[in-house]
C-alpha cells in the first residue's frame, strides 16, 4: 500500500478560526514536498423539510467568491460542543426558527486535499417559527421554503455552490422524494 507520510508539520498563521500549517511529507517513492494543510474547527450544518418536502434555505452573497447562492445554516463548533447542538443553534440564530431534533443526515470532508474541514450535516422534519428576525439576520438577504424538487434544477443553474448543501440538498431529494 502507497501512502503519503507526513513526517511533521510547522505553522506559519494561525487565528482563532484557522490554522495554516505546511507538512513536510514523504512521497512513497521517498521523495519529499512541502503541503500546505489548513486546519478548521468541525463544522455543524442544518436544514429543516416541512411537510410540503420543502426545505428552508438562505439566500446569500459571498464576498470571498463573489457570488450569490443559496446554502444551508452553519457555523462552527465550539469545544466539546455536541455537533447536533451547534447545528440546531445555528440553524435558529440564522432563520429565526427552532428546529425539531436533529438527526444526522451525512458527514463530509469538502476539501480533504488540503483542509480538515470536517462538516456534519443535520436535519429536522419540523420547526417552530421564534422570531420573524433572524438574530443572524446579516448571514442573508432572505429565507425561504424551497421544494426539493427544484433541487437538481437549481444546482445546474449554479444556485447552489456551498459543497455541503450541494451533498446535502440531493441527499434530502433522494430519500424524500422518491
Amino acid at each position: 500500500m502507497s501512502v503519503w507520510q507526513n513526517l511533521g508539520e510547522r505553522t506559519v498563521y494561525e487565528n482563532r478560526w484557522v490554522k495554516v500549517n505546511m507538512a513536510d511529507v514523504e512521497l512513497p517513492d521517498g521523495r519529499h514536498l512541502d503541503h500546505t494543510v489548513i486546519r478548521l474547527r468541525p463544522v455543524a450544518v442544518a436544514t429543516v423539510v416541512n411537510e410540503a418536502d420543502e426545505a428552508l434555505l438562505l439566500w446569500r452573497h459571498r464576498f470571498i467568491t463573489e457570488a450569490w447562492g443559496w446554502e444551508l445554516p452553519s457555523g462552527g463548533t465550539g469545544e466539546g460542543e455536541d455537533p447536533a447542538v451547534a447545528a440546531a443553534r445555528e440553524f435558529e440564530e440564522e432563520t429565526g426558527w427552532r428546529p425539531g431534533p436533529m438527526r444526522l443526515l451525512l458527514a463530509i470532508d469538502p476539501m480533504p486535499g488540503i483542509s480538515t474541514s470536517h462538516h456534519r450535516v443535520y436535519w429536522s422534519d419540523h420547526a417552530e417559527q421564534m422570531r420573524a428576525v433572524p438574530e443572524d439576520d446579516f448571514e442573508s438577504t432572505r429565507r425561504e421554503w424551497v421544494p426539493l424538487a427544484k433541487v437538481p434544477e437549481l444546482i445546474a443553474r449554479g444556485e447552489v455552490k456551498s459543497a455541503n448543501a450541494v451533498a446535502a440538498l440531493l441527499m434530502l431529494h433522494h430519500l424524500r422524494l422518491r
